[in-house]
């Protein structure tokens, strides 16, 4: 049986995100995937979303999110690694910027 290894990456997701149902989307589809997830920063071109959970969920997301709902463009979603390190170089709280 294979182990599953849990990840924790933040997706930085850039395009033209100006509808106001794309994080809300982000939410749910996370959820249906089991990820845990934190949207940690918004704008209109770009949204950062930590999230956490088995690397194939985790594509899954990606894919999902590249597709997304149908009035928003997504040019590119880069993926990093979130390491003890970087989560510690971090702010704790974000502004939110719809």
């Amino acid at each position: 049986m294979r182990q599953v290894t849990s990840l924790q990456q933040r997706m930085t997701i850039v395009g033209d995100l100006k509808a106001a149902s794309f994080v809300p989307w982000i939410q749910r589809h996370a959820a249906k995937l089991g990820l845990s997830h934190h949207i940690s920063q918004t704008s209109s071109m770009r949204i950062e979303v930590e999230v956490s959970g088995p690397e194939d969920l985790i594509d899954m997301m990606e894919v999902g999110c590249s597709l997304g709902p149908i009035d928003v463009w997504v040019e590119s979603i880069e993926r990093t690694a979130i390491t003890r390190e970087t989560a510690q170089r971090q702010p704790q709280s974000f502004g939110v910027c719809i």
